[in-house]
């Protein structure tokens, strides 16, 4: 049984220009102790999918559909109320984007760290306790309690806020971006940091970013996200040695890679308006095979393609969703 499963997830947002698709009929899997890598390029739904999980959406939200169950049990349609005591930070956590920004300049260390904890029903006393053992699981010292953010370096403070979210112990952690504004060395330091975290405590992360490179440290599985849509997932080596979504062997043709000799590559245009998107495959106008297999000519255009499993053999499952592989296995 996964730890989280996502089935058909939706959330669209109501703006001046009309209805905009941030995250259009999103599915995966996680099991537990396991890293979960979501990569693609800004604007394609990967921190919206973050919001989703843990119900953080915007305001001018127009649609939240499909399911969401952690240990079995459905989160997403969960009262409120019973959502924000039982699972928010104490099943699910998370690193938001620019999470050095999400501390209070004028509070301490210690007033931040406590104040949920003692919202929740937690006596002071060990929401201290609790605070201060965090930080120390984190490399940081006890007395970092009484300091304020502006008195610790960029590392610091990405590790304060890390200590924030694992402080009730969640079962699931999920980092946007953790390590973004931060040098080369710091984020060395930071990834390190995670690794051991979810070895001594069992973690699952989701581990955000548009950085491959650094998404290959922590990740099991990969997944892909383009245009709201998740358009392939599979496991790490999979992804990485052997994309098979034309969108996928791009981001990885853009890599630079330090043993290997190879010509890098980009992918033209731009991503689409996720207000208008493009009918069918929303990664056609710019895929490089829309023009050569003549067969995709009304499929990638006007229907959406299906999850073609590439590798069923694999000990995770690869899957991409391309008429590429549709189209063909549909016709053998």
């Amino acid at each position: 049984m996964p730890l989280l499963e996502v089935k058909n997830a939706r959330l669209y947002y109501q703006t001046t220009k009309g209805i905009l698709r941030a995250l259009d009929g999103v599915s995966f899997e996680l099991g537990e102790g396991e890293t979960l890598a979501i990569v693609g390029e800004t604007g394609s739904g990967k921190s919206t999918l973050a919001k989703l999980i843990t119900r953080v959406w915007e305001r001018n939200v127009a649609l939240v559909d499909g399911e969401v169950y952690l240990e079995n049990e459905e989160i997403l349609h969960m009262p409120e109320e019973r959502f924000r005591k039982e699972i928010r930070w104490r099943k699910v956590a998370m690193v938001p984007q620019a999470s050095m920004n999400a501390l209070n300049p004028v509070i301490t260390i210690g007033e931040q760290m406590v104040e949920p904890l003692v919202l929740q029903g937690v006596p002071k006393q060990e929401a201290v306790r609790l605070a201060a053992d965090s930080l120390e699981s984190v490399g940081l010292p006890r007395d970092i309690l009484s300091r304020y953010p502006h008195q610790l370096s960029g590392g610091m403070k990405q590790r304060v806020v890390i200590a924030m979210a694992i402080m009730v112990r969640p079962k699931l952690l999920i980092l946007d971006e953790p390590t973004s504004a931060l040098d080369v060395m710091t984020q060395a330091n930071i990834m390190n940091l995670l690794k051991e975290l979810k070895n001594r405590l069992k973690l699952s992360y989701i581990f955000i970013t548009h950085d491959l490179a650094l998404a290959s440290e922590l990740a099991d599985s990969v997944a892909v996200m383009y245009a709201g849509k998740i358009v392939e997932i599979g496991s790490a080596d999979d992804v990485y040695t052997a994309p098979a979504h034309p969108y996928a062997q791009g981001l990885m043709s853009s890599m630079p890679t330090l043993r290997t000799d190879k010509a890098l590559s980009y992918i033209p245009g731009e991503v689409p308006s996720l207000i208008d998107p493009p009918r069918g495959c929303r990664f056609h106008p710019r895929c490089p095979y829309f023009s050569k297999e003549p067969g995709l000519r009304g499929l990638c255009d006007a229907e959406e393609p299906p999850q073609a499993e590439i590798s069923p053999w694999a000990h995770r499952r690869h899957l991409a969703a391309c008429w590429l592989y549709g189209y063909k296995s549909s016709r053998s």
